[in-house]
């Protein structure tokens, strides 16, 4: 087994690119390095340029490469799928023209992947975390997203590039029946999976028994963390998903309720190998502290035995 830590844009509160308090992506990148990381995601659609000169010169100045892009949008409506697949375009003519990632022993695809996750719905934003309020589409219209996710995915392969289904909470494939019905209607030899530990503790799921149950199809990693007192608090407010981020839901790794020495057993039981992204969503307009987050969270998994 044997793994690499990268880093991810949330960590700086980027997750809506029409958010007015982002940091300039020069300095995400710039810190990213600081903290010791040899890649990071693009992050969401538009947030870096899609010029790969441009990308290249910012990563190499920083000691750096891409790991995944990322497709966080709504994957439900018909009338939204142009958009998307032209962001999958987008982001695998960028990614395929930057300098690839060394590839693990045993690590099932290699880098960088695209990461694909719904999102969009205000309906399934404010039932973050609750499994039993949340409304789920109806069997149509889960039959028509699996049918757009296909279309990503396919895409994707196009380009040579790894697609990977992120489950993620407030989005329509977020709870245990929604994983389960993502492994039945979607095939491996068209997608992958890239669980996120914090996600899955939000959304009622034991970490380390999901990674170990998903394993034949566990092309990537997230990690994060939770602060188990706000994440009470948050889920008993009526709160959009990132509006409890930004009140602290999400803390740096080690420092929350998740058990990583835990996480870190059940990865070497299945042999996971590759690339597992540090990710801590909050409000950018505290991004001023995350460099010394990411190297917190950096520190504590260096300490418990994981590879930077």
């Amino acid at each position: 087994m044997s793994m690499n830590i990268c880093g991810a844009p949330c960590c700086w509160g980027v997750d809506d690119v029409k958010n007015p308090y982002l940091p300039p992506w020069q300095k995400v990148l710039q810190e990213a390095g600081q903290a010791g990381y040899r890649a990071i995601e693009l992050g969401p659609y538009g947030y870096l340029p899609i010029d790969a000169r441009q990308v290249s010169q910012e990563l190499e100045k920083n000691g750096l490469a891409i790991v995944a892009g990322t497709i966080f949008d709504d994957l439900a409506s018909e009338d939204n799928l142009e958009n998307v697949l032209k962001q999958v375009d987008d982001i695998c003519t960028l990614i395929t023209k930057l300098p690839p990632l060394p590839v693990h022993q045993g690590q099932h695809f290699p880098a960088p992947y695209l990461t694909v996750m719904d999102w969009g719905h205000e309906e399934r934003d404010y039932a973050a975390g609750h499994s039993g309020r949340a409304p789920r589409l109806s069997d149509e219209a889960w039959a028509q997203m699996m049918e757009h996710i296909k279309c990503i995915c396919k895409k994707a392969a196009g380009y040579g590039v790894r697609p990977v289904i992120h489950p993620h909470a407030g989005g329509y494939i977020e709870f245990a029946d929604e994983i389960e019905a993502i492994l039945r209607d979607i095939p491996y030899d068209l997608a992958g999976l890239c669980l996120d530990t914090g996600h899955l503790y939000y959304s009622g799921m034991d970490p380390a028994t999901w990674l170990k149950k998903c394993s034949q199809r566990l092309d990537y990693v997230h990690f994060k963390d939770v602060d188990e007192k706000v994440y009470q608090e948050v889920l008993s407010m009526h709160i959009r998903f990132f509006e409890g981020c930004g009140r602290g839901a999400m803390c740096p790794i080690g420092k929350g309720t998740l058990d990583y020495p835990g996480i870190q057993k059940a990865l070497e039981e299945i042999g996971y190998s590759g690339y597992i992204t540090i990710e801590q969503e909050r409000d950018p307009r505290n991004a001023d502290t995350s460099l010394r987050d990411v190297k917190e969270s950096v520190a504590y998994l260096k300490s418990v035995g994981y590879e930077i």
